[in-house]
């Protein structure tokens, strides 16, 4: 594992190919250049920034002693790294039972099966596990396809929905669709998302702004007649909130035209938000909901794909058939991590910590020029740097020293849209450590 790079950016940035010729430490280096001879390179991974030897709670170590807090995590850390008692139930599991052919079921799968069920909304409670984020989005998409007899979608631009042929056609970053030759899937509309400080209706207030990008949806769905699916991010996580009455909107608009909603949750969901669905929020319920990433608490990959009993309708075909469906490994993983998520109330805890992280930022707001804006919800929130704030213009350089610096001080996180310092630690963070944290990033926006 790497720390994290500026989204969307090269590897090869100026700053950070600098940082990594300054930083790399005796023991680090090797391992760097080994692991650019080694690994395919590509965007956002290859050649890494650094090394890992160690991760336990909110903390990671490079090999050479440097041990920086994880406020990214690739979204997989809600309780953060190594938690004893995961741990503890997945080596119990390995020597209960280790794994479980297709055809067979056992305990544990069942078991995690029937608690999403219960988690989740009235209805959503069929479900399917994968082994990553974006093949359970396959699945939702397949489910859609073969409930409503079509196969087109509406999504969002700069929506991530993971790196498969069809996760990337309804996807909307760049990096993840650019490098293919040839059409992706056929029908795959794309709209603007919600992201008011960029909208042309900025001027009229956020709520319009927000529900002008809801009409697009409407427009669209009314205009093609015969979409499946509307899949999104029920809070966006470069962070951004969405307006309020939003997804009422939508919900609206796609029960009007017989169109499915589906609500990627990956790296939104399990409590990050401050609640255990983003989408609780906003008082909307999908028909199909994705959980991943954190779901086998930062130490197994295992995804879930959660349907609406009525959609239950693709018994005669495939639509995932995945070697570890119901791997009893990971699912005993998912069940603790779901446990430990409850047990030590960690969704109020995001909630909580959360506000005090926003309502502590926004002061940088009247003390730096270059903070355009504060948002988020629970522990998902992010700091927007500007290089003019009545313009709105982007930062994205002042972003990046920024960024390398709260590295050297022992920070990582990542930088979402080219600008915004994205902050997600884990939900089992101590607010001591939290409030360590913030204060780097003050020091570093105000040392600029």
């Amino acid at each position: 594992m790497a720390l994290t790079h500026t989204e969307g950016e090269s590897n090869r940035s100026t700053a950070g190919v600098e940082w990594r010729k300054t930083s790399a430490g005796e023991q680090s280096a090797p391992l760097l250049e080994r692991d650019s001879a080694a690994f395919l390179h590509q965007s956002l991974s290859s050649p890494c920034a650094a090394t890992i030897a160690k991760a336990e709670g909110i903390w990671i170590e490079d090999l050479d002693g440097r041990r920086f807090m994880d406020f990214h995590g690739n979204s997989v850390h809600h309780i953060g790294y190594g938690h004893p008692r995961l741990v503890a139930a997945i080596k119990a599991q390995l020597d209960d039972l280790c794994f479980s052919p297709r055809r067979f079921t056992n305990e544990p799968a069942v078991e995690l099966a029937e608690k999403l069920a219960d988690i989740a909304p009235d209805g959503l409670s069929k479900v399917l596990f994968t082994t990553g984020g974006s093949d359970a989005n396959e699945v939702a998409l397949k489910i859609a396809r073969a409930a409503t007899g079509r196969f087109k979608t509406v999504s969002f631009w700069d929506a991530f929905h993971g790196a498969g042929f069809g996760a990337s056609s309804v996807g909307g970053e760049a990096t993840f669709r650019s490098h293919i030759t040839g059409p992706l899937l056929p029908g795959a509309e794309h709209v603007a998302p919600f992201a008011c400080y960029h909208c042309p209706y900025n001027h009229t207030g956020p709520d319009v702004c927000g529900l002008a990008c809801a009409k697009m949806v409407e427009y669209v769905l009314e205009r093609e007649g015969d979409v499946a699916a509307v899949i999104a991010e029920p809070m966006r996580a470069v962070p951004y909130v969405p307006p309020p009455g939003f997804w009422q909107q939508v919900r609206q608009a796609c029960n009007k035209h017989g169109t499915l909603l589906i609500f990627d949750e990956i790296p939104t969901g399990l409590g990050k938000t401050g609640r255990f669905f983003a989408f609780e929020h906003d008082d909307v319920t999908p028909d199909i909901v994705v959980l991943g990433k954190a779901l086998g608490g930062g130490i197994l990959p295992i995804a879930a794909t959660i349907a609406h009993r009525d959609l239950d309708v693709c018994g005669e075909f495939a639509i995932g058939h995945y070697t570890h469906e119901k791997n009893p490994v990971t699912a005993r993983a998912a069940l603790t991590t779901l446990e430990i998520i409850e047990d030590e109330n960690l969704v109020e805890k995001s909630a909580a910590l959360g506000r005090h992280a926003v309502e502590r930022l926004s002061g940088l707001l009247e003390k730096s020029s270059i903070v355009g804006d504060i948002r988020g919800r629970g522990l998902m929130f992010g700091v927007e740097i500007v290089s003019d704030r009545d313009t709105r213009a982007q930062g994205n350089e002042l972003a990046e020293k920024i960024y390398y610096r709260c590295l050297d001080a022992g920070l990582s996180f990542k930088i979402s849209q080219g600008c915004v310092l994205t902050l997600s630690p884990p939900l089992t963070i101590s607010r001591e450590d939290l409030d360590k944290a913030l204060t780097i990033v003050e020091e570093s926006i105000l040392g600029v």
